[in-house]
């Protein structure tokens, strides 16, 4: 006798306008991958980039072959599409017939074996050391002390603000980490900083845990806003970081905060918060030369990742050179 039927499976948003076999791959992702929003998303579009090709060609998608997948990146790429692009959308194509093929309903894969095309890797964006400290800086003071007592909403979001600029450019953590700490530690938790022993436990990309150490200037900043913290943070809500309504913050707003933020200290350039993890990078790889360690700090699974920062640290010795040594500049 067949047990009690689970809880109907809903369809994830971003899968709305597929075709239905399209959707069952895409919940496939979101039910039994457990991927992501924003990749959810991504895949969705990639599908929906196959899906009007082969209707264009008149092609069922199960009887799609290389030759029809190679005309169909080739549309792609006189579509202006480029190769980052391309290459998750082949991803996604491989991923789905990769499915189709344990399920058995096809036989061979149309897309294993092709690759998009190269695409060179442009060198991360990260400031200047003067940069992050005038950065860092305007937020410690837009943070100063509000006096006790209740509190006006606007000055705690400033000492939140702080806290988190000095998490991002102290301990290098990616947005989805930081926001993801919590209050306090515990199994249910994907991260907390742990203030006395000056460490942060993250879940990072891969649901890999790794500790960071956070330095003194972000643990007088996290002091700072965790004292103040419950006026604006529901009574129940777990997060470290809180947003105005008092639950947890989301990406977009971190973002346009820290934009605003780079803007009102003065920086010509627009802020983004992996960008201040470029810098933390950049930084202390200027500082150490230890590759290895960055590597670590950063939560990279490989070394080739943590190399492209080598490359920041040359350009930064080569400005270094041309505006110090006396045979430097070339006489016109």
């Amino acid at each position: 006798m067949p047990g009690p039927a689970g809880p109907p499976r809903t369809t994830p948003a971003a899968a709305h306008g597929l075709a239905p076999e399209l959707q069952a791959f895409v919940e496939h992702l979101a039910v039994e991958r457990r991927l992501a929003e924003r990749t959810l998303v991504l895949y969705s579009e990639a599908l929906r980039r196959l899906q009007a090709a082969a209707a264009t060609d008149g092609v069922p998608l199960l009887d799609a072959q290389p030759h029809h997948v190679r005309g169909w990146v080739a549309q792609l790429r006189g579509g202006g599409l480029g190769p980052r692009s391309i290459a998750l959308a082949l991803a996604a194509w491989r991923g789905l017939y990769r499915h189709w093929g344990r399920q058995g309903r096809i036989r061979a894969n149309p897309v294993e074996g092709l690759r998009a095309p190269k695409a060179g890797r442009p060198l991360p964006k990260a400031l200047a050391v003067e940069q992050a400290v005038q950065l860092t800086d305007h937020a410690q003071q837009r943070a100063r002390a509000p006096a006790s007592g209740a509190v006006p909403a606007d000055p705690l979001l400033a000492l939140r603000d702080h806290a988190i600029v000095e998490l991002l450019y102290g301990s290098g953590l990616r947005v989805a980490e930081i926001l993801g700490l919590d209050v306090r530690a515990g199994a249910a938790a994907r991260g907390w900083v742990d203030l006395a022993d000056a460490s942060a436990q993250v879940l990072g990309k891969g649901s890999k845990r790794r500790t960071v150490p956070v330095g003194h200037a972000a643990l007088a900043a996290l002091r700072a806003w965790l004292e103040l913290r419950p006026q604006l943070a529901a009574a129940d809500e777990p997060a470290l970081f809180v947003s105005r309504r008092g639950t947890r913050l989301s990406p977009g707003q971190l973002r346009l905060r820290l934009k605003a933020q780079s803007l009102q200290s003065g920086l010509a350039t627009p802020v983004h918060p992996h960008m201040l993890r470029h810098s933390f990078a950049s930084h202390l790889l200027q500082s150490s030369g230890d590759l290895r360690a960055v590597q670590e700090l950063l939560g990279h699974a490989s070394i080739a990742t943590t190399q492209v920062y080598t490359k920041l640290d040359h350009q930064h010795l080569a400005r270094v050179y041309d505006a110090a040594h006396p045979r430097a500049r070339r006489k016109g």
